[in-house]
Order: C-alpha cells, then structure tokens, then sequence
C-alpha cells in the first residue's frame, strides 16, 4: 500500500462523477494542486455549521440504521402510495390523520379530474397548514409555486416552505435549497443541502455503495423512451418473471438478484424487505457470497430483524472467506467501530487495504477517513483527498460528501461553496424523498398520468432535473388527457403552455439540451408566449453549448434570415456544418440548407430566394395536410406512388431535355465532356 501513496499524485486528477440523482447529467470535477488547502493553517470554524475533524467516532455518520421513510423523511407521502405492512392509521396523531386524508383526497381529485374535490382537499390542506402543521404548510408551498388551486406567488411559496422546513419538513428544505441553488446563494443553499446530504448517507450500506435507483427519464426527446419504460414494470416485467422462474428453479445468482430486487426497490419492483430477507437465505443456503454479505448488511443496519452485530460479523465473515471483495469493508467497519468485536483500527485497516487493492471504491473511501482523522495513521488530508477522489471515480457517495465537507470548510481543499453546494446536491438527490420518483413512473406505467404528473412535478419543485423534463414532456405529449389543476379549474392552454415552459427552463438551467432546444422553438414559434427571436437564440446557443446537433442546425438558420442573430451568410454556413459533423445524420436537411445557401449568395433578390423564404409561413398547412391526409390508412401508400410517378418523369424530362441539348451542337465542334452523343 505504500507504493499505492507514492502514486497517488495530486497534480492533477480529472473525475467524472456519475449521475447520482434526477440529474442524470454527466458532472466533471477538475481537482489541481491549487485547490489543496495550506496545511500549516490551522482551521477556525467561524459558524455552529462548519466542519471539524473529531477522530473520536470512525466517520461523520450516525451508526448506518434502516428507518422508514416516515422517520426520515416526516411528512413523507409513503403511508398513501408505499405503506409498510405494520403501518396503520392507529399511529398517527390526530393532525397527521388530517394532513393524509387530506392528501389522498388531493391524489384522487387529479386522477378522477374533479376540481370540486381538489379545492375540497386543498382547503383542508390549508386550514393544516394555518395551525401550524409543518407538512400542510409544505404542500401549500407547492400549490403557490406551481399554482394550483391558488394563484401562483413565489413569495407565499417561499415562506410555507421556509417555515416547514424551520419545523423539520425536509423536501420543504429541498426545494428551498434549490430557490437558493438557482439564485446562486450558495451561503444558504449549502447549508441546507449539507443537513439533506448526511440524512441520504445514513441510509446508505456499510459495505459498499447501494445500487443506484436511478430515476427514469420517460422520454428520449420528442418520443417515448419505450425500452427504459420496459424494463421498469417490477413484477409483470417479463425479464423479472424468467429471473423468478430461474430462482424457483434453484438458480443461486437468480435468488441473489430477486433479493435484490425487493431489498432495494429496483426497475419498478415496489420493495419488500421480507421477500428479500427470504431469498437472500434461499441463495446462502447454495453458498451465494453475495447473499452472505447482504444477510450482514441486514443484520447490521437492523432491517426487518432485530440489529445483531455478532450475527452481521458471522455473515460478513463467511463472505469475505469466500473471497468476496466487498465484504472487506464491513468486516472492517465492524472491527473500526468495535461492534461485535474489540475496536481494532489496525485490523480494520488491513481490511480496507484488501478492498482497495482490489480497486473496491468503499474501501478507498473508508481509507480516506481513517487518514483524515488519523485513526492507527498518521493524519495527512492530502492522501485523504486521493482517496476520497480514487472512490469518486466509481460514484461512491459517501466520498463525494467528504469531498463536499472538505470544500465547504476548507478543511484539505480550499474552500469553494459552488462546488461543495453542487456535491452536496449530488448525495441529497439521493435521499428517502426520492422515493416520490418511483410512485411516479409507477404512476405512469399503470395510465394514471395525471397522478404521475402531480408527483413529478413534486419533485421538480425540490430541483431534480430529470423529474423536471418528465413533467414538462408529460404536458406537451399528452395535453388535456392530463389533468392539470390550474388556479381556479382545469388549467387553460395559456397555463398548461406556461407551465411546461417554466419546467422545461429549470431543465435546461441544470444543463438539458433538449429542454433548452425546446424553450427556444417556443420562443421562435410564439408557443404560449409572445414570440421572440432574441430569446430563442440565447436558448439554442445554450443548447448548442452541449453539441445538439439540431440546435447548431437552427442557429445557421437565423444567420442565414437574420433572424435574432446578425445576417451572416459565413456563420450560417459554418453552423450547418458543424450540424452534420455531431450528427451525421442530418446531412439531408445540411444539404438543403447548404443549397439554400447557395441559391441566397448567387441568385439575391430573385423569384427562387423569394420561394425560399416562404416557406417556413407555407410550412404549417404541409404539416396539417400531412397529419389529417397522409398520415391516413392507405393514403401513405398513395402518395409513395404519386411521388415515385413524379421522379419517373422528371427524369424523362431531364434525358429529353440533355438530349435536345447535346443535338443542337453544332458538327464542327466536339460534344461536351460527358453529353450523350448523337449518330
């Protein structure tokens, strides 16, 4: 491990951190030589918030425990769309009775499309809130900032969700994380996306990185993204019925992976810890050492069965003996923090080297922290940071919310409150509120899309870009098919336009270049808004920035008409080209641009540029023609005919033509390279 330091250079480490959320956005961290902190300067906490190195506990999380959602998340919308099976009303008090009745009323008004029962749910929600109830008063936050049932006022947004999140209402916390976020007031946005970020870790495993349920983007582009959607259907997906029917069979690796399923909630699987517990010991039973490791995992965090480290060393053991690389981190976890057996650093240590050297991202984390706060090593946050940055490189997030801390208080890393407030929202959007994306594309799967809209919408409000761009498309794609409550009924075409536009924005500022491709045709079209060239070309440079193709493309064209951009023919050009070299498949539309271009430098001012011109305005009644004629059985058929009769004789027009042509030569001087010659 020595000669692991020695190469561990820091002058210059170039990470590509993995999507860890609904952001989904490929996010790059540059790490110099610059960006270490001067270790002889001794670092001062100057607020309660900032960070300091205690070694007097193994990391800077509570003991990994397995809560529900409701604990975790209070006010959480589980006990309606994911209830535990121990859950009853006979555990809640009189206000949270209210606040859920409340809410499942507010879930059925957008499901049935009744604007009656939504001002019925609504009132309850504010009479709630109005006492005093921190989630009512989170739910009214959303209903002014998305205006619904009341008119939309980001001021009284801000204030319910400041106030419910003073009383504990954590996705009022998100969403006022990410006011400040997209305000660019990282002082207070990273604050509360530090306390978001250590409640999403402590549901995390000990000894390795959960598996990333990654939200689900439900369309690629203009269209539906059907295979994401296929594998996403749990139980009636015909891939988990084979892995099933597999596992009844007797298939170890198969039992290990339903367990999974279930332990984790994965591709649409709603999850079950029981279920899980059942197959993980089925596949034991056949030496599964993945399963062995899991069984600790249980055991250890108290999931669905009493907490008992001895039992959690004993599983943890017999997988680590079996080789299972993982395992190592939570064998040594175990001995670091001394549960069900002596408190041995060295050993734990050993453990942790073994992951390591097998390029197990958890144990370049856990090696991090033991030289940060110098447990059985001399403390040196320079190797700490390369550690951290080594498990980076793989999306463990625990390292990046070490990372996050060390930008935050300067402690190893200078200090950077964009970039800690960035990490920070990485590690959050992993939290248990998350949950609300799966009840969403479960939502969405089962038809129910003005149910699946209402939740993600949710959480677009709390900044996840993907959920965003869903709801957004949801309302494009589906219109009034999707209920859509605006302030005083069923929203109107001018609100369901703005309402999308608002989404698709906030999409494009966390960096899709689709949703900033469509903010600008909304603006070049006039799409329920007033049209203006300006704005659509500021959004396509945005989108042009992250290489789209069509953006490029539409670029091109406004140079070419001066439209929102100065006439330059050069720039059109260069544009277009740039176009075909992202995507080769736009070399019919370049190609016509690129003739149009032509024609508009030789031919100024003439009867074919005037041709040209009109027909983005002639475009409109093609497209129309095209959707209620063409588009008709049988008419497809027709019109494939008409056009290939028009190909035959413009060909037989052009041979008669170069014929005539090639005859009228006189006979004292040769034919044309390349003319037809005539006996």
């Amino acid at each position: 491990m020595e000669n692991r330091k020695i190469l561990l250079s820091f002058n210059l480490l170039l990470l590509a951190l993995f999507p860890l959320s609904t952001l989904a956005r490929p996010f790059v961290l540059v790490l110099t030589q610059d960006d270490l902190s001067d270790p002889t300067v001794t670092h001062n906490p100057s607020s309660p918030g900032d960070f300091v190195v205690d070694s007097s506990d193994f990391d800077d999380f509570p003991d990994s425990e397995s809560l529900p959602d409701s604990v975790l998340d209070p006010g959480s919308w589980s006990p309606i769309f994911e209830p535990e099976p121990d859950e009853s009303n006979n555990a809640l008090i009189n206000s949270e009775l209210t606040y859920y009745d409340a809410v499942r009323k507010m879930v059925e008004a957008l499901s049935r499309g009744e604007y009656g029962l939504m001002e019925e749910a609504a009132s309850e929600i504010d009479a709630a809130s109005t006492s005093g109830d921190p989630h009512a008063q989170s739910v009214m936050g959303f209903f002014y900032n998305m205006g619904m049932t009341r008119e939309k006022n980001k001021a009284k947004a801000f204030l319910h969700h400041y106030f419910a999140a003073h009383d504990g209402n954590m996705q009022s916390k998100m969403a006022l994380a990410y006011t400040y976020y997209r305000q660019e007031m990282h002082d207070k946005a990273v604050k509360l996306y530090a306390e978001l970020a250590e409640v999403a870790v402590n549901s995390f495993l000990i000894s390795k990185d959960s598996p990333m349920i990654e939200p689900i983007r439900i369309h690629n582009g203009a269209e539906e993204n059907k295979e994401a959607l296929r594998k996403s259907r749990g139980e009636e997906d015909e891939d988990f019925q084979i892995l099933e029917y597999q596992a009844q069979k007797g298939n170890a690796g198969a039992m290990y992976k339903i367990g999974l399923f279930y332990y984790f909630g994965l591709r649409g699987v709603r999850r079950n810890h029981a279920k899980a517990l059942w197959w993980f010991s089925k596949a034991e039973e056949k030496g599964e050492p993945r399963s062995m490791e899991l069984l600790g995992e249980i055991y250890a965090r108290g999931v669905g069965v009493k907490r008992n480290y001895t039992k959690a060393l004993e599983w943890l053991t017999l997988a680590s003996n079996q080789q299972l690389i993982s395992a190592y981190n939570g064998m040594g976890y175990l001995y670091v923090k001394g549960y069900g057996v002596e408190k041995n650093y060295t050993k734990g240590k050993e453990y942790f080297e073994k992951a390591a050297e097998n390029e197990e991202p958890s144990g370049f984390y856990n090696l991090g922290v033991m030289y940060l706060k110098g447990l059985g090593v001399k403390r040196d946050l320079k190797v700490a940071c390369n550690y951290f940055a080594l498990a980076t490189k793989a999306g463990q997030p625990k390292a990046f919310y070490q990372l996050a801390k060390m930008f935050h208080t300067g402690v190893g890393l200078k200090k950077n409150l964009p970039m800690a407030t960035a990490l920070y929202k990485l590690v959050a959007e992993r939290g248990p509120w998350s949950s609300l994306s799966r009840w969403a594309l479960e939502s969405y799967l089962k038809g129910d899309i003005s149910k699946s809209f209402l939740l993600y919408s949710r959480l677009a409000e709390m900044g996840y870009e993907i959920a965003q761009s869903n709801a957004a498309w949801i309302l494009d794609k589906y219109g009034e098919l999707c209920v859509c409550m605006g302030e005083s009924g069923i929203c109107t075409d001018a609100e369901r336009h703005k309402r999308a536009h608002d989404l698709w924005w906030q999409a494009s500022e966390q960096g899709n270049e689709h949703a900033a491709l469509l903010i600008g045709d909304a603006y070049y079209y006039g799409r329920g808004m007033e049209r203006d060239y300006d704005r659509a070309a500021e959004a396509y440079m945005h989108a042009k920035s992250q290489a789209n193709a069509q953006a490029m493309f539409n670029l091109g064209y406004m140079h070419e008409h001066g439209e929102g951009l100065p006439f330059d023919l050069h720039l059109a050009k260069r544009y277009y080209d740039q176009a075909l070299e992202v995507d080769p498949a736009a070399k019919l539309p370049v190609t016509l641009a690129l003739a149009s271009l032509w024609v508009r430098k030789n031919y100024a001012g003439s009867f074919v540029v005037h041709v040209i011109d009109s027909l983005p305005d002639f475009y409109p009644k093609v497209e129309a023609w095209v959707e209620n004629v063409i588009m008709e059985e049988g008419n497809a058929t027709i019109l494939t005919l008409f056009v290939c009769l028009l190909t035959v004789l413009y060909l037989r027009e052009r041979h008669r033509r170069n014929g005539a042509a090639a005859a009228m030569v006189p006979p004292h001087q040769p034919a044309e390279q390349g003319a037809p010659i005539v006996n």
